[in-house]
Formats: C-alpha cells, structure tokens, sequence
C-alpha cells in the first residue's frame, strides 16, 4: 500500500469517495434498488434528508418602487366608482369647508375621497366608521381612493352623517340621470318597509317620571362641571382635555334626555288615538291607557317594534321605493312607524315624482299599506294602487274579501276589481321581485342591519349612502357612459 496521503477532493464533493459513489448513484434512478439504499439500508431505516423551506427575513433592506395607482388592477371596480364620482357636482359638499384660498390654515379633505370611502365600504357591507379607517390602512381599493390623503374614524363618522341635503341632492341627481338614459320610467313603482335595529338597547327605555328625574341630575352635573372650570382651584386639578371631555359628555346626555322628554307629547296622543280605536271603556282600552309610555334615552327617537324574527327590538321604519322597470331606488324614507299603514304610501308617492319629475300611475304595496283614505286619495289623483285584502275575520268569510258590497265607494270598488283581475295579480307579483329583492339586499350586502348612528335624521343619511351605493353598482356602467 501507498504511503502518500490522499489528494484533497474538490470544493463541493466529499472527500469520502465512497461517500461520493453514493451521493452518485443516489441521484440516477434506476442505478439503486428501490427497496434497498447504501449499505444495504432500507428506506424506513434510512433517514430522510431535511425539506428545503422558504423563511421569512424580517431584516432585509428592500427598495419598493411603485404608485398608489398600482394597486389595483385596470378593471378594478372601484376605478369604475371613482369614475361616476367624478362625473357629480360636489359644490354642495364643498360650501361648510372653512379652508379657502388666500386664508391661513390646514387644507381640507376632498369630499370626493370621502364620498369613494362611504360608497366603496357599502358596497363592500362595511357600516363601521372604525372598521372603514382599518381598510383605508389595509385594503388596496380603499388605499387606492385615499391616493396618499390620510383620514381617521372620526372624519369618517361626521361625513357620513354631515351633509343630510347635499346627498338627498346627489342621489336626486343620479336618478335624473338614469331617468334622462331611458332606464328609470318612474310609471309603476313598488313600495315595502323594513324594521332596522337602532342603536339603543332595550333596557334604554324610560318612563315619564324617571325621565324627569335623570334630567333633573344631569342638569346639576351640568351645572357643577361648568363651576369647576369657573373655579381656578378645581380647574387646576385636570387637564384641560379631561375637563372638556366630561363637560361635553354630560352635555350630550342632557340633550338627549332633553329629547326624550320632548317625545312623550307625541307618544300620549298615539296612545289615547289607539285606547279609542280598541274602545276606551273596553277591556283592550283600559289596558292600553294602564301603560306609561316609555322612551330610550340613548336614541330618543327609536321605537319598539315587531321585528321579522318575532321578537321586539328598539328599531326604525326604512320605507323604499323601486322602480319595476329598472330596479332603481327611486325613494327612501325613514320613520319611527311601527306600522305601515301609518299613511307612507302618499309621501312616498310624492318624494318618487319629485325626484325622476315623472307621474306615478301605479304603485304596488303589501298588504300592510291597506287603508280606505289611502285608497280614495289615490283614486283622486289617477293612481292606481296594488294592494292585497287583509284576510276576514270570520272563517266564513275567507277568500271572499273582493267580492264587491253594497257600500263599496268607487275607489273601493275600483281596487276590488283591480285586485280580482288576471293581469293586477300579475302585476302585484312584481312587488315580492323588485321591493322584497332589494330590501334583502341592502339588509345583508349594504351593512344595513343594525344602524350605528342615533336619531332620524343621521339614520336617512346612513340610508341614502346605502341606496346610492345601490344604484351607482347597478348602473356603474350606463353613468360612466
């Protein structure tokens, strides 16, 4: 045997040339028994070499070059939004902003933005202010809008709910010009109302006495925190955020207590107007006048109403109106209604005219809607109503209720006729596919399933946005044009 050392084995191979015979014939199929590897081992036997894995490096300096037009494709569907955006007039949104050219101060953000943010997120089934802010700062689309502008919940949440006239103007506009297109005929239109949750609880409500008695303590704490920030001594002990913080908030809540006593009037009529309907000397009379009425003292203007799972929750009354030829939200009303037969198919009527400026000749409603004063007004203007008849009362009676009777006034008898027919039956069926079809869809695709905002007036415009978010996705396409 040679007594000279081995040779050094290249960079790469092992010097073991065994090992190397091995790693050889381990990498050509067929030149190794299946069952059998190096030294006889088997594959069970043999351990299995250590996978290759891709792992993240948190520390690695990268360079990002890109605009925040890049983050979205070219198609995308808020490019298309975006687009119907900027085809409005904004001056309305514009006319409250304080920052003007030639004045000092921090410029303000575009309403368009915010607009594209309240659309975007109802078309996506977000209605949080706070949930709406996380997107603008994860989502591309929402990114996309912003286009660098930054903005927080609290800018969200006022816009949303700042410019009642301006947006009952914007989606008037955009009616007009699908009307204008030849999409919106506004002749024959649909009409149902859905009970939203407001934002109260029902351990919320208040009786009258109890009312008066909160009031009364809120107006001392009023009182106190304003002799605080008169007295130097006390003023020291607090910042003056905290002591702006607390004064506004106690404030808030005499307001709305404020409000709520202001209902009880209104709340008194209903039910002497209900203890006579039933007979104030009855037993159902009695019964009714026995309960005190009872008002939230978060959102003083919600009612409890019968909600479609049964139950009694605080809610509102959204009233929608649907054009049948084009499936366009033609009109929208909010009220604290239990009813519907509370006359809102007459306003209703008249919001839908002057809004596509075209006469309503036909309006379909459920059976709910059924009154004979509404029956008889519409007849006078030319308007024929859909309306099925309330079931009889007797047994006997049943499938009986158009049969015509003596009594019967010409409207009446009109409707009955109407009613019976082949071609009214037909007609009424649209109701259930235009009105029912898009309440349920801006009830579980629109966030319009418990409102986040308090008070009428802030709940229409939560509305609106979700209406005209509607409309613009439906008809996207025909408003670009």
């Amino acid at each position: 045997m040679s007594d000279q050392p081995p040779s050094p084995a290249p960079d790469g191979f092992p010097a073991d040339s065994s090992a190397l015979g091995a790693d050889l014939l381990g990498s050509v199929p067929g030149q190794v028994d299946a069952g059998v590897g190096i030294a006889g081992a088997t594959d069970a036997e043999q351990p299995k070499a250590a996978p290759r894995l891709r792992t993240p490096d948190r520390f690695q300096v990268v360079m990002n070059c890109g605009c925040p037009d890049e983050l979205v494709g070219p198609k995308h569907q808020v490019r298309i939004l975006w687009q119907v955006i900027e085809q409005q007039d904004w001056s309305a949104f514009s006319e409250p902003i304080k920052a003007r050219e030639g004045n000092a101060g921090r410029d303000a953000t575009d309403p368009r933005i915010l607009a594209a943010l309240w659309l975007y997120a109802a078309i996506r089934n977000v209605g949080s202010a706070r949930e709406l802010d996380r997107l603008c700062k994860e989502s591309n689309p929402f990114k996309w809008i912003l286009g660098g502008v930054t903005v927080n919940y609290h800018m969200l949440a006022a816009f949303r709910v700042g410019h009642g006239d301006a947006l009952d103007e914007l989606f008037t506009r955009i009616l007009a010009t699908l009307v204008d297109k030849g999409l919106v005929k506004g002749k024959r239109i649909t009409q149902d109302g859905m009970r939203v949750r407001a934002a109260a609880g029902a351990g919320s409500f208040r009786s009258e006495e109890r009312l008066e008695k909160l009031l009364e303590e809120s107006r001392q704490v009023v009182k106190e925190l304003r002799e605080q920030v008169d007295n130097p001594a006390e003023s020291a002990k607090k910042s003056a955020r905290k002591k702006a913080a607390r004064q506004r908030a106690a404030e808030d809540r005499q307001h709305r207590l404020e409000e709520a006593v202001a209902q009880l009037p209104e709340l008194k009529e209903k039910q002497q107007a209900a203890a006579q309907r039933a007979g104030n000397n009855g037993k159902r009379g009695k019964a009714i006048l026995e309960k005190s009425p009872r008002v939230s003292t978060t959102d003083p203007e919600a009612r409890v109403m019968k909600m479609p799972n049964g139950g009694f929750n605080p809610a509102v009354n959204v009233q929608l109106a649907t054009d049948t030829a084009s499936r366009a939200i033609v009109g929208v009303e909010v009220c604290n209604e239990g009813s519907d037969s509370a006359g809102l198919a007459e306003p209703m009527r008249q919001q839908v005219e002057a809004r596509t400026g075209r006469k309503v000749q036909e309006h379909g409603l459920d059976g709910g809607y059924v009154k004979t004063e509404d029956l008889e007004r519409a007849h006078e203007q030319g308007v024929a109503l859909f309306i099925p008849a309330k079931p009889a009362r007797n047994l006997d009676n049943r499938g009986k209720e158009l049969e015509p009777k003596p009594g019967d006034s010409e409207a009446v008898s009109a409707w009955k006729k109407r009613m019976a027919s082949a071609e009214g039956k037909e007609i009424y069926k649209l109701r259930a596919s235009t009105s029912e079809t898009v309440n349920a869809d801006l009830r579980q695709h629109r966030s319009l399933k418990q409102f986040a905002v308090r008070g009428l007036e802030k709940v229409k415009c939560v509305t609106l946005w979700c209406a005209l978010a509607y409309n613009v996705m439906i008809f996207a396409k025909v408003l670009t044009g």
